[in-house]
């Protein structure tokens, strides 16, 4: 017998209250059963209460008191007790007794003006009786139930099972999440998908295999089983799916981690359960199970903190062992956290390839806003190309938006087409904000910024090998920013030297050299220039193999690839206070000169702050013009 049958098997057993998928479902079902049942009867013992409906039990002979001192003015004869209303100083009480014989009753009753009226006995048929007793009372609360799940769970479906895996059945608790897209829903492919051609490659098999998996099947070859997308986010991992799916032309399955992941024990497993068997039925199908990490953490580290999380990560590694490789179902994954993973989903088998997917180059820049420009009405001689240079290190979706910002700028100024103009206003306020009209510098303030912004772009400019400066303004921005300049490469660059890092940081430093040259005072302009130095000095000392004293040796470590830039000490403390040094030792070193240019070039500073001044925003252009006259 297969693992699936006996998995089958299993699950047809009677109810579980453990821990296991089948039983949590049904625990949490009885659970929320009685407690509706304790809410009714609390209900029914404090009605009377509230209302102030209370019945007070006296014995027959309080019963012929009141009626002898003319206190009840009526009684209710039944055929087992009596009910009557009296009023004891000034409040009214309902009473009752039981029944007696009495032959006297009626000529009492007369004599003191009370009325009086029996009820006729009717017996209740035992049929009748039983259904509104048990019957009525179970049907109520089921109803209750059933709309209670429905809304929670936004189904309309008016059949509730509880015997199904893992969950509330009908109720949906166990049932996919998953997005289920058709071919027809689906017309992604490689097309839509730009600056990701190494990609694109290690997906073409998978592609080819759900197209005609006879050829492979008759060489004996398999294809992957499980594909992961590895890469920082906004870079199309999830459109990269869908288009594998639109390029095979099969249903394309898609869910996020963080769904599978419940409050109750056993309930992300059933959906997992769920996600598979549907994808058997529509096979040859992708499966696309965006931020894996959030379900697939590694259990042998701090990670592992939450049981129901571990138990739909064993039931995701059962559903991936259990399925025939023959059957058409890929399953895709994504994360930016590959680090965080368990090693028992990466192994082969299972998630047998990893494809990267990093932030694009300058050519894939360049084709992804071409891309997303398609959709836009565009105006005539767009350069691209320089977008492209001046959104280094830009993913993806930073380039969709900032195609988006320009048509949402040309709309805000009445024109009919995006324009270069709007193009080059998006690309700052993506990278810097807003402009701040509301936001008026003093003359004096303007003028220090404007010597900050100046010493920034004099010192890049007097270096060999530096970025050209592109565009110096001071104009506020919603980011903070008093005032930036932009320095554009004139190519795509992946490598830098040890004298390139050290430029950044003289460039970075020349914003307060330039203060302390002009007015021999500093301010706080200068903060985001000393974090970005920081951590480029720190970076050369610690990784780089660019230090004097350590040579290449790794002091720090990166925790995230993708997510963060923190990184992680991996030596003693006195080793990392030597570091330390260093990295200041390199700061002011590189602040020194900055200072030694600037002095050496003060007629320009300030004929290029003058300007700037005047101008607010000046090109690199015109700088060089200044400089070089």
């Amino acid at each position: 017998m297969s693992k699936n049958r006996k998995q089958n098997k299993n699950r047809k057993k009677g109810f579980n209250f453990g821990n296991s998928p089948n039983g949590g479902g049904y625990f949490n079902f009885m659970n929320a059963f009685w407690w509706i049942i304790l809410v009714i009867l609390g209900l029914n013992l404090l009605f009377p209460a509230i209302t102030g409906m209370q019945v007070e039990e006296v014995p027959y002979s309080s019963f012929v008191s009141q009626v002898d001192a003319g206190q009840v003015e009526s009684v209710e004869i039944n055929q087992y007790d009596l009910t009557w209303t009296a009023e004891t100083d000034g409040e009214t009480q309902v009473y009752t007794t039981g029944k007696v014989d009495d032959p006297d009753l009626v000529n009492r009753l007369e004599s003191n003006n009370v009325t009086y009226q029996t009820e006729i006995y009717q017996p209740t048929s035992p049929f009748i009786s039983f259904l509104l007793t048990f019957i009525l009372p179970f049907a109520v609360i089921y109803w209750l139930m059933r709309k209670l799940m429905q809304k929670m769970t936004g189904s309309s479906d008016s059949k509730i099972d509880l015997s199904g895996g893992g969950g509330f059945g009908g109720m949906n608790f166990g049932k996919s999440d998953a997005k289920i897209y058709v071919k027809s829903d689906n017309s992604r492919n490689f097309k839509d998908v730009a600056g990701q051609d190494e990609a694109k490659e290690s997906l073409v098999e998978v592609v080819d295999y759900l197209k005609e998996p006879k050829k492979y099947q008759e060489i004996g070859a398999q294809a992957p089983r499980g594909v992961l997308l590895v890469g920082p986010p906004g870079t199309g991992k999830t459109l990269m799916a869908k288009a594998v799916a639109g390029e095979a032309g099969v249903p394309f399955f898609s869910i996020a981690g963080s769904e599978f992941v419940e409050m109750f024990v056993g309930r992300g497993a059933a959906k997992v359960r769920d996600l598979f068997k549907q994808a058997n039925d529509k096979a040859p199908c992708i499966v696309f199970i965006d931020e894996i990490d959030t379900i697939g953490k590694s259990r042998d580290n701090s990670y592992s903190t939450n049981d129901e999380r571990e138990q739909t990560l064993n039931q995701l590694l059962t559903e991936m062992d259990g399925f025939e490789g023959d059957k058409g179902v890929i399953i895709l994954a994504a994360t930016n956290r590959p680090e965080s993973l368990d090693k028992a989903l990466l192994r082969p088998g299972r998630f047998d390839r990893q494809v990267s997917m990093e932030l694009p180059d300058l050519k894939g820049r360049e084709e992804i806003l071409r891309v997303h420009a398609k959709e836009y009405k565009m105006g005539q001689n767009i350069d691209y190309r320089y977008i492209a240079r001046a959104t280094a290190g830009a993913s993806g979706a930073d380039l969709a938006n900032i195609i988006n910002e320009a048509g949402l700028r040309a709309v805000r100024n009445k024109h009919k087409e995006i324009s270069q103009i709007d193009l080059d206003e998006s690309v700052d306020v993506v990278l810097a904000g807003q402009i701040k009209k509301n936001d008026i510098l003093s003359p004096e303030e303007r003028r220090v910024v404007s010597y900050h912004e100046i010493g920034h772009a004099l010192v890049a400019a007097q270096q060999s090998g530096s970025a050209p400066v592109e565009k110096i303004t001071i104009i506020p921005r919603t980011s903070g920013a008093l005032g930036y300049t932009m320095q554009v490469e004139t190519g795509e660059k992946s490598l830098y030297t040890k004298q390139e890092l050290y430029n950044q940081l003289m460039t970075l430093a020349g914003g307060r050299a330039a203060e302390e040259v002009v007015f021999g005072e500093i301010t706080t302009g200068a903060s985001n220039d000393i974090e970005k130095m920081t951590k480029i000095a720190r970076s050369m000392v610690t990784q780089y193999g660019m230090s004097d004293t350590f040579g290449m040796m790794q002091l720090e470590s990166r925790t995230n690839r993708y997510l963060s830039d923190n990184t992680q000490s991996q030596v003693s403390g006195g080793t990392a206070e030597k570091a330390d040094q260093e990295v200041i030792e390199l700061i002011k070193r590189a602040h020194q000169e900055a200072g030694e240019i600037l002095m050496n070039n003060r007629e320009k500073l300030d004929e290029l702050s003058e300007y700037l001044i005047q101008e607010e925003t000046i090109t690199g252009q015109q700088f060089m013009q200044i400089l070089n006259k």
